[in-house]
């Protein structure tokens, strides 16, 4: 056990303002989802990290940042019916975006200051800080980057594999900060000495990432609606030309028939495996904390399928797409945090 762990009451503190941080993250990717499904993530065209903070002031400032827009292929090709009003709306929603960011890395920033100034660091939390801001500041690039994948000649979109580039980062950082604030608050009591159910419950996380990052192709694509049907995709079960690119590897990445069966699959498969899973942990003998939490993933992925067909069932329905979307991935963050956290207590060794 580190001495992190050892004081835990200790740096409660620092794991309050660590948990505030993993709130902002899931709410931050969450606008991320709704940027995403309301198609507002190019209304911005340039990246201005201190002076974008504020928004066009002005109908002439408006009309300058619609002007720009207007150069888009994305406006060109799908919007050319906006009006000024249209793009404010999309805009708003970037706007809010990015700037939520800026306020995260404000609350990070001023925190670690003053436990720095207080000398409340151990010199143990130093490393783990300094990766903190880096995987911040390497997923703001990223989103930099994801952006300006869709500002090219012919782009309607960002691309899909930026996209979830994007967002498998947001979800490691997110990881990442959730796992340094259990670190610092979790007590060593709640602790269970399980190897083969940890094993199991890391073999569910690792799937749970590839169907997460599977469902940000599923976003970047449009997929939901390439198929609006359910429990078959376009009245087949395995749909015809699911490899029919060249190379065949390329079909797992950019195919919209095989991506849609895919992210369906893992979900049958994670379904099957988190039930098998609450079984095999009611049976076992619990701290306090790991009784509350073990039926927790059978709830939350069982919600997650079912708002998983909502969405493709009405995605060609006005904005259900957005809502339930959205919601979908909500349950999946909160999935993939509750098993980060069944993680976390699951050891293969005594403490």
């Amino acid at each position: 056990m580190t001495s992190i762990e050892n004081n835990s009451k200790k740096h409660n503190p620092i794991a309050i303002w660590l948990y505030i941080g993993v709130f902002m993250l899931l709410f931050q990717i969450v606008l991320g989802g709704i940027t995403r499904l309301t198609e507002s993530g190019l209304s911005i065209t340039e990246w201005k990290p201190i002076t974008g903070f504020m928004p066009p002031l002005s109908v002439a400032d408006w009309q300058t940042e619609f002007d720009k827009y207007k150069t888009t292929s994305q406006f060109q090709h799908i919007h050319a019916d906006f009006t000024l009003n249209d793009f404010k709306k999309i805009f708003l929603w970037e706007w809010g975006h990015r700037n939520w960011a800026r306020l995260m890395g404000l609350v990070f920033i001023v925190g670690f200051v003053y436990f720095l100034v207080k000398k409340k660091f151990k010199k143990d939390m130093i490393l783990p800080m300094v990766v903190l801001f880096f995987l911040g500041a390497i997923q703001g690039a990223i989103g930099w980057i994801m952006v300006k994948s869709g500002l090219v000649p012919e782009k309607l979109f960002v691309g899909h594999i930026q996209l979830a580039t994007h967002f498998v980062a947001a979800l490691v950082l997110l990881a990442y900060t959730f796992w340094f604030a259990l670190r610092l608050s979790v007590k060593p009591s709640s602790y269970i000495m399980n190897k083969p159910l940890r094993q199991f419950s890391l073999a569910i996380l690792v799937i749970l990432f590839i169907q997460l990052t599977y469902g940000a192709f599923m976003a970047g694509l449009h997929a939901a609606a390439f198929s609006p049907t359910w429990p078959d995709i376009n009245s087949m079960i395995i749909p015809h030309g699911m490899f029919k690119d060249s190379p065949v590897w390329t079909n797992l990445f950019y195919n919209v028939t095989t991506i849609h069966f895919i992210h369906r699959g893992l979900a049958y498969i994670l379904f099957f495996l988190t039930m098998i899973w609450v079984f095999k942990a009611l049976k076992i003998e619990a701290s306090w904390l790991f009784q509350k939490i073990r039926v927790l993933p059978a709830l939350l992925i069982t919600l997650q399928i079912i708002l998983g067909i909502f969405t493709v069932i009405f995605s060609p329905y006005g904005d259900s797409l957005v809502y339930f979307g959205v919601a979908h991935q909500a349950v999946g963050i909160l999935l993939l945090l509750s098993f980060i956290l069944i993680v976390f207590i699951l050891r293969k060794e005594k403490a």
